[in-house]
């Protein structure tokens, strides 16, 4: 019996050795293929039910279309050219692998596949332009914002990822950004609130009350956000190993945390603890704790969850009103200003265990202030140009005042939600 053990061992191990001399390993690779199916789940089935819920009824099939659309386009456009942008050689942007040039099954990324981190890569270009979608959806044409996706992820999110992980040195400030905090999360906010300001208000914002459709459907779609993000993390080491557990383990206590945060300060201003609050408090801990994911310990994780899901919801309640922009589903104020909270907080949480010899919080901090301004301010001032292009190739960003008042399921789309 014992014989036959150590000569299952031994075949074992012997085929794992196998595997790993050509820098693959089976194990690794196995995990990050979940993780890439996880990430996927996000958009299209996630982000869409939130998103769809938290619309009227008149655009919810519309706003699901538009998370659809991100994901195709998003796809599409990652394998011509958006992984060579971002992954490429160069210090701007890179280059030499358009449509995946030299890339075959035999090539290595770290431990796994390139082809499987080009996958794992094109979830997260993906979901980033879905999430700007929320602040635009209601008023904006399906053409315009299908062509947009397609620029904005060439021009706006390849060079970003560029800059904060694909090795270009020119714009990169030293900064920690684990899964994305400024590559997505500030990223794609602050593309829709600029395209939101371009857009203008819809006709009745303001006027009449603007209540969700079903938040039964925010709360699933929130819940299956919060499933697919521990693919969004933990996959974001690439590796299975304790970064990648350490980063499972804190993405589910920020998000639980965040929905406490978000409650509290939801009854502090209005006595009422709603589902849809509980459930964007869950999204935001997840934002906030994206960057810091693969650095924080659950201590950090407590807190930056919990102001991450205050600060949501204080954003939604009272800044929003301030700033006067018809943010339609709060994109800004979810993913834009608390991505700033993670994206600072991560200098000032790194757990001892993962804290670097050489770690200066000071510097950190620093480093991770310049990566917010140059983000905020490269996506502003792109997202602009992109989008006015789009706009200009499809007659206009913005549907006509009859499709708006009808609603762009029945308008565009010949469909509605529920056919009573």
């Amino acid at each position: 019996m014992k014989l036959g053990f150590s000569v299952l061992s031994i075949l074992f191990l012997s085929s794992f050795a196998s595997a790993s001399e050509g820098g693959i390993v089976s194990g690794d690779t196995a995990w990050m293929i979940v993780a890439t199916a996880l990430v996927m789940l996000m958009t299209p089935a996630g982000l869409a039910l939130f998103y769809g819920g938290l619309t009227r009824r008149k655009n919810v099939l519309n706003t699901i279309g538009m998370t659809l659309m991100a994901f195709a386009v998003g796809t599409l456009v990652w394998v011509v050219a958006g992984y060579s942008i971002a992954f490429g050689e160069g210090d701007l942007i890179g280059t030499g692998k358009i449509m995946l040039s030299g890339i075959t099954d035999k090539s290595v990324n770290g431990t796994i596949p390139e082809l499987l981190f080009v996958a794992f890569q094109g979830t997260f270009a993906a979901i980033a332009v879905a999430i700007a979608s929320g602040s635009m959806i209601e008023r904006v044409k399906f053409s315009t914002f299908a062509i947009f996706s397609a620029l904005w992820i060439l021009a706006v999110y390849a060079p970003v990822t560029h800059w904060a992980w694909g090795g270009g040195e020119l714009l990169n400030f030293g900064e920690m950004d684990f899964a994305g905090g400024t590559v997505v999360h500030i990223n794609a906010g602050v593309a829709g609130f600029v395209v939101a300001m371009i857009l203008g208000k819809r006709r009745d914002f303001g006027k009449i009350a603007i209540k969700p459709f079903a938040p039964v459907f925010v709360v699933l779609g929130a819940s299956l956000l919060w499933f697919g993000w521990f693919g969004f993390n933990a996959g974001s080491e690439v590796a299975a190993d304790g970064v990648a557990a350490n980063a499972f383990l804190v993405t589910n206590v920020a998000a639980s945390l965040g929905v406490l945060g978000w409650l509290a300060v939801e009854y502090l201003l209005f006595k009422k603890a709603t589902l849809v609050g509980g459930a964007s408090g869950a999204v935001s801990g997840l934002v906030a704790i994206t960057p810091a994911s693969g650095s924080a310990d659950v201590t950090g994780a407590i807190v930056i969850g919990l102001v991450g899901g205050a600060l949501g919801a204080y954003g939604v309640s009272r800044l929003k009103q301030k700033f006067g922009v018809d943010d339609s589903l709060d994109a800004f104020w979810v993913h834009g200003l608390v991505g700033i909270w993670g994206s600072i907080a991560t200098a000032l949480f790194v757990a001892p265990y993962l804290r670097p010899d050489d770690y200066a919080i000071g510097t950190q901090l620093v480093s991770q202030m310049e990566a917010v301004i140059l983000t905020i301010a490269y996506s502003a001032i792109v997202t602009a140009i992109v989008f006015y292009i789009s706009a200009l190739l499809t007659g206009g960003g913005r549907v006509d005042d009859e499709t708006e008042q009808m609603g762009l399921d029945e308008a565009v789309h010949g469909e509605e939600v529920i056919n009573l």
